[in-house]
């Protein structure tokens, strides 16, 4: 990984899973980390700037399926990571559909898994850039 500092959105309605999260993601200077604990507030803030954004599914202000998809209206290259405690087929299937490059369970195992598939949609991304 180069010396880039990386741009992460967390939205998440529970305030202690983004305070952990933003805690590890910044502790070794790779990541810069805002979080949104409010989905219908993270819409309206998080453009093109963000390297990738993580989003909880089951919110109550708006689900983060739809604000999946309201990103991608919005712009169509954003990288989103689904993350949910309440996991079926259905949505893993639907969040790919709507564009979502990973899909994470929570409780997680290890924030390190969270940071390995951040890892892995930078990576790509860079690919992507050199071509």
């Amino acid at each position: 990984m180069s010396n880039e500092i990386y741009k992460i959105a967390v939205v998440d309605d529970e305030n202690e899973i983004l305070s952990v999260i933003s805690r590890f993601l910044t502790r070794e200077g790779k990541y810069s980390v805002t979080t949104f604990s409010n989905p219908v507030t993270a819409l309206k803030n998080i453009d093109s700037s963000y390297d990738v954004v993580l989003s909880d599914i089951m919110m109550p202000q708006m689900n983060g399926l739809d604000l999946l998809k309201k990103l991608k209206e919005k712009n169509s290259d954003i990288d989103v990571i689904m993350m949910t405690a309440y996991s079926t087929l259905d949505k893993v299937l639907e969040s790919h559909r709507s564009g979502a490059k990973h899909y994470v369970m929570k409780p997680f195992k290890s924030l390190n898994e969270l940071d390995e598939k951040i890892q892995e949609v930078l990576a790509e991304k860079r690919v992507y850039a050199q071509n």
